[in-house]
């Protein structure tokens, strides 16, 4: 692997650090449209600058990987944990607010199939989603998870999750 360049690693086509480029700078630059609501020139051009900048710095620290997304599913997949946060929030405040708690706490531990990094990362913080759990570690190939429920059908949950994003997720695209 070589540098390329701006110091950006290089293990992708030119075309695809081009569009990587091109969409996260066009990002950016309406990032900073919305928030400093200005089309004055002076600011536009602290825009330009300031687009270029966290263009060069998001390729740095996070540059184009062979992975992308699929969106229709990954909508599909949002609705869900929408749908999963209510039921979350309902079932915790069931349980704080009943006179006896149904309380059965423990950890869990999920074997993953996803590799260290994003995904992996991704995973974690939707199971937090689900009612009474919370991704609280993950040593090697697996993450720890607390339950307030052990009884519940944390590890079946966990799977059809799992399921899910494998589906949202592509192996061998360029996105940017």
């Amino acid at each position: 692997m070589r540098d390329g360049q701006l110091g950006i690693p290089v293990k992708h086509s030119s075309a695809s650090l081009r569009r990587a480029v091109v969409s996260r700078a066009v990002g950016f630059f309406a990032l900073w449209l919305v928030l400093m609501q200005s089309f004055i020139a002076a600011d536009l051009a602290v825009g330009v600058a300031a687009t270029g900048a966290a263009t060069w710095a998001s390729l740095r620290l996070m540059p184009p990987a062979a992975e992308g997304i699929r969106f229709a599913r990954l909508l599909l997949m949002l609705a869900n944990l929408f749908w999963q946060s209510l039921v979350a929030g309902i079932d915790v405040s069931r349980r704080v607010l009943a006179r006896k708690p149904q309380l059965n706490p423990g950890f869990v531990r999920y074997p993953l199939s996803f590799s260290p990094g994003m995904a992996r990362h991704a995973f974690a913080s939707i199971t937090g989603l689900y009612p009474g759990t919370l991704a609280c570690g993950d040593p090697g190939n697996e993450v720890i998870i607390h339950c307030l429920d052990l009884t519940a059908p944390v590890i079946e949950q966990l799977r059809e999750e799992e399921r899910r994003l494998q589906s949202v997720l592509v192996t061998g695209q360029s996105h940017g």
